[in-house]
């Protein structure tokens, strides 16, 4: 039986790469006609980092392909609603979609491990789970049953804890808040008393400055900054251990993708794979200077959360997970696979990344 019989509800060198393989096509199969695409988008067209990456994708699939693979983008609710985006590719009505895979948690729980867990992997050891630690395979058979074939798009970093419209101390200032939270996350804050929604990146702004909603989380600086959310409140908390490392996802209709020569195949991969690093380390390096204007031009207050806070939210979080985990068999598969690869990935950072990071902070002259 299928599952969803049972679901109810890289780099520049890349693009070379890809570059080669366009060249190289087989003239038969160039022969075969032009193919013109729809690519729908969870957030605006313009959207700085996320709609201009994928704009960045459908122009270099047509540029590499000689223009045989023509690729028109569509921002969120302009084909269809923004998380109606799934369902659109998966029926045939687009082509391609650009995502986040945790927001069909309502058609399958283990579509949130891969985008982002929270107290889970950072975003460059979520790639090396998906890639090397066997969870693209996953992911593979999962799309299969909605008939889509899925892709690592990118990768925003670490996140922000996000916005609130008064101070957070201890966990009881939780309760009765209404914050804009997708994925886990707004599970493990539902498991806290709050009331969660999840709203397009559109929609955040509005109801934040209604009052609609007390609270909300989006990106980081650089996102944070582009949609105003600091004209509202200037409270911003931090660290983001609702998504440690948020990977960003296309999907393409697995028909269309298994009608493709290996050629094109091979085109479409590269170009996302060299996408994904080149928005990886975008986001790094807009989000520092998107930090310091927020913070010197427009007096935004910076908030840690308490340690003990953080120590009983990630109590929290693990049980929320485990339950996921274990609500049904297919999920559990991947549940296992993710947790045995972050129990292998803390024991590498606190060796590599973090101990470097200690050291790099300690209070030495350097320049």
């Amino acid at each position: 039986m299928k599952r969803r019989d049972f679901i109810q509800g890289a780099t520049a060198a890349g693009v070379a790469t890809a570059a080669v393989a366009a060249s190289t096509f087989p003239k038969p199969a160039i022969a075969q006609g032009l193919k013109e695409w729809k690519l729908a988008m969870s957030w605006p067209l313009n959207s700085p980092g996320l709609g201009t990456s994928g704009q960045r994708v459908a122009r270099n699939i047509t540029a590499l392909s000689g223009g045989k693979i023509k690729v028109k983008v569509y921002g969120g609710g302009e084909l269809v609603p923004a998380f109606g985006v799934f369902d659109a590719v998966s029926a045939g009505d687009a082509e391609m979609y650009q995502s986040a895979e945790y927001y069909w948690q309502g058609k399958h729980k283990a579509f949130n491990f891969f985008t982002t867990v929270p107290y889970g992997l950072t975003g460059t050891e979520h790639a090396a789970w998906m890639k090397y630690g066997g969870g693209q395979e996953l992911w593979d058979e999962l799309s299969a049953d909605f008939g889509l074939k899925g892709f690592l798009g990118n990768s925003t970093g670490t996140q922000m804890g996000g916005w609130y419209r008064k101070t957070i101390n201890e966990l009881d200032d939780f309760k009765g808040l209404k914050f804009r939270m997708p994925g886990l996350g707004g599970e493990v804050l539902r498991a806290l008393g709050v009331t969660v929604v999840n709203l397009p990146v559109a929609e955040i702004y509005p109801a934040l400055a209604s009052g609609a909603i007390d609270a909300a989380e989006w990106v980081g600086p650089w996102h944070d900054l582009a949609f105003g959310f600091h004209k509202i409140t200037k409270h911003y908390y931090y660290p983001g251990f609702h998504e440690p490392g948020t990977s960003g996802s296309y999907g393409m209709n697995k028909k269309v993708w298994d009608g493709l020569t290996k050629d094109e195949q091979l085109l479409i991969k590269t170009v996302i794979d060299a996408e994904a690093h080149n928005q990886f380390a975008e986001f790094n390096a807009r989000n520092l200077g998107s930090l310091n204007v927020l913070l010197t031009k427009h007096g935004v207050q910076l908030h840690q959360y308490p340690k003990e806070m953080l120590m009983k939210i990630g109590e929290v979080a693990g049980d929320v997970i485990g339950k996921v985990g274990n609500s049904d068999p297919f999920t559990k598969r991947v549940y296992d696979s993710f947790i045995t690869y972050r129990k292998q990935a803390i024991t590498w950072a606190k060796i590599g990344e973090q101990g470097f990071m200690n050291a790099r902070s300690l209070p030495f002259k350097y320049s």
